[in-house]
């Protein structure tokens, strides 16, 4: 399955849409338009394809219910199917809480880290980043966005790299925004350090994943 290169806002409206409380779910898959109010989800709350709010809703099945979770951690985190499922089957097999260490591996994927670093707007962007090698990783280039950071890793950005324009602006937002507890920034080498294994009380992930602990457990 290839990734999906469609309108990304049609994502979150869905999940708004189908959300039981009429929360607005974003996915913060633009970045930081997405806390403005050029916002799909702000301007339109409606599903893709739906002209109009207030339609009464369909009751979702127990399995709707699992499958929509899914789906919105998967398209969150901006994972194919088969690796979310692979990264799931990982987790069931480390002792403990499944639902928990499934979302320490996903936070551990070396693009969320540096979306989490605040050196990119987007996960999709900080994809990019690592793709075209501006990173290091323990010293080493990294060209893998999925690679899983440990505690003890360190990850600088390349010399040649901090010239570039989008360096000069997500640097000063890296520097004006505080990371995650298991995350340290250091502003005078331009480098990080993964302190700790994120606690679930550090994961602002807007899923319940016990939902998708039954769906997978079927």
């Amino acid at each position: 399955m290839s990734r999906y290169t469609g309108p990304v806002c049609r994502l979150c409206r869905r999940e708004t849409a189908s959300s039981k409380t009429g929360e607005k779910i974003k996915l913060f898959l633009k970045g930081d338009r997405c806390l403005s109010k050029k916002c799909a989800v702000e301007r339109r709350g409606t599903a893709p394809g739906q002209k109009t709010a207030g339609k009464t809703r369909q009751k979702i099945s127990e399995y709707g219910r699992q499958l929509r979770e899914k789906q919105k951690m998967r398209r969150y985190y901006g994972v194919h199917e088969t690796q979310f499922e692979n990264y799931f089957r990982e987790a069931a097999r480390v002792p403990g809480q499944t639902g928990r260490t499934f979302l320490q591996l996903l936070e551990r994927r070396l693009d969320n880290v540096i979306y989490r670093l605040n050196l990119a707007t987007s996960r999709s962007q900080a994809r990019q980043l690592v793709t075209h090698r501006h990173f290091r990783l323990n010293g080493k280039i990294v060209n893998v966005p999925s690679i899983i950071v440990k505690p003890g890793d360190v990850l600088t950005i390349g010399e040649r790299s901090l010239k570039a324009p989008v360096f000069e602006a997500n640097l000063e937002v890296a520097r004006s925004r505080r990371p995650p507890d298991w995350l340290e920034w250091n502003d005078a080498e331009n480098s990080a350090k993964v302190l700790q294994l994120p606690s679930r009380e550090q994961i602002d992930t807007p899923v319940d994943e016990q939902l998708i602990v039954e769906f997978y457990s079927r």
